[in-house]
């Protein structure tokens, strides 16, 4: 458990329709923004699997365009299902935070509970 992967595991995705949600983007901008905000160990090779499946199960929309930089860039959209995920996985993370929250609350001042 002192993997901070595992941790990441069940949260990546929502992080990454909160960052489309935000404004169309293509997945190295969607890798370069995640870094920026302090998921330092994702790479684009974690990013691209999770947008393929995000995409397959309705929740994006992509468009491919030229690029000035080189090949053509996949842009992704949220679909209207998209945004409900977006909802539900932030309103689930709001409750699992708060629980966590108010668990390790004493833990910090090494309060024990006996």
């Amino acid at each position: 458990m002192n993997d901070k992967s595992q941790l990441l595991k069940g949260t990546l995705e929502g992080c990454i329709l909160k960052v489309i949600n935000d404004r169309e983007t293509y997945g190295y901008e969607i890798s370069e923004k995640l870094k920026q905000q302090g998921f330092s160990d994702i790479c684009e090779g974690t990013v691209y699997p999770l947008l393929i499946r995000l995409e397959r199960n309705g929740l994006l929309a992509s468009t491919k365009r030229d690029s000035p930089f080189g090949p053509k860039r996949k842009y992704y959209q949220l679909t209207p299902k998209g945004r409900q995920e977006l909802a539900t996985f932030y309103e689930n993370w709001l409750a699992l935070k708060n629980s966590v929250d108010r668990l390790f609350e004493d833990y910090q001042r090494g309060v024990k509970d006996e």
